[in-house]
């Protein structure tokens, strides 16, 4: 049996959950639903979920990390957070496309999009749990939904296109698992996806 902790801080959803691999079963979670809180929060709901499943640090096999796209501060907490489990473990840490841990829990299909700030979305399509295109960052008047029937994740942004909604609306702990492409591959370097520049630049840059 392969434990998995799944973490993500792409969106507000401060997310940690404990994975069973075999069969995506959710041990436990744990999720805050705040932006500004992600590095305040993802340590104790890491500690909180391995509580709740009664397991600790030493039983997990593997950490599986949304990269984005999402914002810089709250990826960067997430990914270093992922990047330290692995080490001080001496696990795997994979990463995965956070649009992926949503789009690929959905069936037929559903356009994805999540808060960008800016007035714009991150988007992607799936057809029935794959990419088929995306991700991409753009105004939702800009977007072009396609042939999506339905629209998951963010509903204030998702009511912008006259679809129905679909769950879920952030990435989940078995979508996180869900969305590694192959586990028998090595694990590939953390990438973030941040699609754009950082909204934070470096004193040298704003001069």
């Amino acid at each position: 049996m392969s434990i998995v902790l799944a973490l993500d801080t792409a969106t507000p959803a401060v997310t940690a959950g404990i994975v069973r691999r075999d069969d995506l079963c959710v041990l436990a979670e744990r999720v805050t639903v705040d932006a500004r809180a992600h590095a305040e929060r993802l340590t104790p709901n890491v500690v909180a979920a391995l509580a709740d499943a009664e397991l600790t640090m030493a039983d997990l096999d593997a950490v599986v990390v949304g990269c984005g796209p999402g914002p810089f501060t709250g990826l960067r907490a997430g990914m270093a957070t992922a990047a330290a489990y692995g080490h001080a473990l001496g696990i795997p840490v994979r990463g995965v496309c956070s649009l992926d841990a949503i789009g690929v829990r959905t069936a037929g299909e559903v356009l994805v999009v999540t808060d960008a700030r800016r007035r714009e979305v991150y988007w992607a399509r799936y057809r029935d749990g794959f990419r088929a295109e995306g991700p991409g960052v753009n105004a939702p008047a800009d977007l072009d939904p396609g042939a999506a029937r339905a629209v998951a994740g963010s509903k204030e942004h998702a009511a912008m296109f006259d679809l129905p909604h679909c769950e879920p609306v952030y990435p989940t702990p078995a979508g996180l698992v869900a969305a590694v492409p192959d586990w028998s591959a090595d694990p590939e370097p953390l990438v973030a996806l941040y699609l754009r520049r950082p909204d934070a630049k470096p004193l040298a840059a704003r001069q």
